[in-house]
């Protein structure tokens, strides 16, 4: 099993495409994160269990997970 954790997030804002040829985006607050560094923005594109190409909706409430191969972590102290 890979490390992991995973933090509350919400959407605070769909960004059109800019141009034809890029995607839109989702920005997401994440709870818990230093102020300076509590949003990011993916691109708009999800899949469901059947495969189908879905979109996040603006305030939907998603999970930030980050996880990281065993040999790319340390024990804490």
């Amino acid at each position: 099993m890979s490390p992991k954790t995973r933090k509350r997030g919400r959407v605070r804002k769909v960004i059109p495409a800019s141009a034809p040829s890029l995607p839109e985006k989702a920005e997401i607050s994440i709870e818990g994160a230093d102020q300076l560094y509590s949003e990011i923005r993916i691109e708009n594109t999800l899949r469901d269990e059947k495969g189908k190409k879905v979109k996040l909706k603006e305030g939907a409430k998603v999970d930030v997970v980050v996880e990281a191969d065993p040999s790319a972590t340390t024990p804490k102290r």
